[in-house]
């Protein structure tokens, strides 16, 4: 458990020093991400962007856990 908050704060760190250069990433506006706009009402659905970082994460995780 240590391990998994420790590896979580330094990821959380380091996306916030990178921040400017990460919002640049097109996450959020890839092929498959629905987007509803009507007046009154706006509707994101990120599918494709949660299961790349969904993917990510796990890479992630298990490489973690691999060491």
């Amino acid at each position: 458990m240590q391990k998994i908050l420790l590896a979580a704060g330094v990821i959380l760190i380091a996306a916030g020093l990178f921040w400017p250069l990460l919002s640049k990433l097109p996450f959020g506006h890839l092929p498959g991400d629905i987007v509803i706009d009507k007046p009154g009402f706006k509707l994101f659905f990120p599918i494709t962007t949660m299961l790349l970082i969904s993917a990510l994460l796990s890479l992630i995780l298990w490489l973690i856990r691999k060491f």
